[in-house]
């Protein structure tokens, strides 16, 4: 086949590793679901209807000095019209309702950004510019959002999850903090993260772990688990996660918002910690929104993206009717779990949806090098430096081991996946190899079958992930289930995780909508479809 796409079977050793590795995931989640229960800690209804509303409509009511909706025991203000200070006040409110039994925020700057609503009400009640120049000007002007604990923000730290650097504070902004705060939103504090921001459960020794809102016996995902947490808890307007193996999406899925994945290289990291090392790790990483609204995606695209956003075409309409559609349910690879049937019957029904709305036939694909994906990805993530070094002060395999040891008595700074990460790493391809070029070439396979399938007019729906938010600890059993978001990394295409309601168990599900490189602004038109069509974010707690 061509693209070296030839599929081989399965290894009866791979074959058998896989079914052992499922029986102990069905054994670990009946053990799991015993010692959890079914239900964790409610959390609080929302009560400031300002938290539910898009973040474009937020910054419309303040610039444009819109009704507050209060009731009449407000009217003895001087003013009955939405201002940034009350936004801020209300996020400052919901976090504190819910960050005991989430523990999603990890730091604040309230105080600060306090001053910065107060100018920018300030501005608006001055009428120095008309309500067109503020949009343009300043078009997130007096919103409040949050950001993970691993990009800088000036005067906060910038720990992501490491114990080695809990003191360190950030001495200037990122550049994607400085873009939005030069378009008027606020930063009102940072979200939690695990360990290096390098597994899909939000823990770490400095911060501890943070609950899903739908139910705080499940995880949000990771890296950005603790934005993903805050989004759907409505505790800022909108957020920014970072994203090298899924850790916008996954979160996103996990925690029923939306969640983009921008095209390589568009989004500058500078301001990430880690940074990546070599031109290609820095192309899989990527900077994107995390929002509860469809609708908020292309906008703060346009803020994060700086001059390239110029190559994104992002005013440039979509018409979603004139739009070729694929999917696949499955990567059928083995190590990963199934996907479940409720995630197919969702995908189904969006195909379902594009057919009778606008008589479209979505295609089905299986491609063949998909079923590689972590292998790929493995193998195209090898660094020079090893996880070890950025998290212990000696990685040589005996350190690791001993703080393996350590960390079952509860006495080790690390977390017990970062340790196996470390170990772990001083296996798999090394640079320069045979092997290693193998998959790099692998990559350029897929990525070169992607394109040419989509081209510009194209988008492909795929599973973010292959289950439902797993109980805490879960992901230990099921470590590569990730690999759904993770192949994408590595191709550098623009993918929106979008939500698609809730589960038989309550819990968020939904899908992946990926174009081709620079052509987000498709993902973000069918997001908004899907948004309008399936109802998107569902409130926890009240479903």
């Amino acid at each position: 086949m061509c693209n070296g796409q030839i599929e081989r079977p399965i290894g009866l050793k791979l074959r058998v590793a896989h079914t052992v590795r499922l029986i102990l995931a069905s054994i670990g989640r009946f053990i799991f679901s015993l010692y959890y229960g079914v239900e964790g800690e409610k959390i609080p209804p929302i009560y400031d209807d300002i938290l539910k509303e898009p973040a474009i409509t937020v910054a419309k009511k303040i610039r444009n000095k819109e009704c507050s909706g209060k009731p009449a025991i407000f009217v003895f203000r001087i003013h009955t019209y939405i201002t940034s200070v009350e936004v801020l006040e209300a996020c400052i409110r919901r976090i504190k309702d819910v960050n005991s039994a989430l523990n999603c925020f990890v730091e604040d700057r309230f105080e600060a950004a306090l001053k910065e609503a107060r100018e920018a009400d300030d501005l608006v009640r001055s009428g120095t510019k008309t309500v067109t120049q503020l949009e343009e000007e300043k078009p997130f002007l007096g919103v409040p959002f949050t950001t993970k604990d691993c990009i800088a923000v000036k005067g906060l730290h910038q720990t992501a999850g490491v114990v080695l650097r809990k003191d360190v504070i950030a001495e200037e902004d990122s550049d994607v903090v400085m873009l939005l705060q030069k378009k008027g939103a606020i930063i009102i504090g940072l979200t939690n993260v695990p360990e290096l921001c390098m597994w899909w459960e939000t823990h770490n020794h400095i911060h501890g772990r943070t609950n899903n809102a739908y139910n705080t016996t499940r995880i949000v995902g990771g890296s950005s688990g603790g934005e993903g947490c805050c989004q759907s808890a409505g505790g800022s307007i909108f957020g920014i996660g970072s994203d090298i193996g899924g850790s916008i999406r996954m979160p996103a899925y996990f925690n029923g918002i939306f969640g983009h994945k921008p095209s390589r290289n568009i989004v500058s990291n500078n301001g990430q910690y880690p940074m990546p090392e070599s031109d290609l790790l820095d192309s899989f990483l990527g900077i994107g929104p995390m929002t509860r609204h469809a609708v908020d995606l292309k906008p703060i695209m346009k803020i994060i993206s700086g001059h390239n956003a110029k190559k994104l075409n992002l005013d440039t309409p979509v018409d979603v009717k004139k739009l070729r559609y694929f999917y696949q349910f499955s990567t059928d690879a083995p190590l990963i779990d199934p996907v479940d049937p409720e995630i197919i019957a969702a995908m189904k029904k969006v195909t379902e949806f594009f057919k009778k709305q606008y008589q479209i036939d979505a295609e089905e694909k299986k491609i063949p090098l998909m079923r590689k994906s972590m292998a790929i990805w493995f193998a195209n993530m090898k660094s020079t430096k090893r996880f070890g070094e950025f998290i212990m002060n000696n990685d040589s395999i005996g350190s690791i081991l001993f703080e393996m040891l350590k960390n079952m008595i509860g006495l080790s700074g690390n977390t017990f996946i970062g340790l196996f990460t470390s170990l772990f790493d001083y296996g798999g391809v090394d640079i320069g190899s045979e092997r290693y070029k193998h998959y790099l070439k692998l990559r350029e396979d897929l990525e070169r079958t992607f394109s040419e399938m989509l081209g510009d007019d194209g988008v492909f729906f795929f599973p973010s992930h292959p289950t439902t938010a797993p109980y805490h600890n879960e992901p230990l059993l099921r470590p590569f289930n990730f690999s759904y978001t993770a192949i994408i990394n590595c191709l550098g295409l623009p993918s929106t995780t979008v939500p698609l309601g809730l589960s038989r168990e309550g819990l968020p599900i939904g899908i992946q909508v990926i174009a081709n490189h620079n052509q987000d602004r498709l993902c973000f038109a069918v997001a908004e479809e899907l948004n309008q069509a399936f109802g998107g974010w569902v409130e926890p707690q009240k479903a």
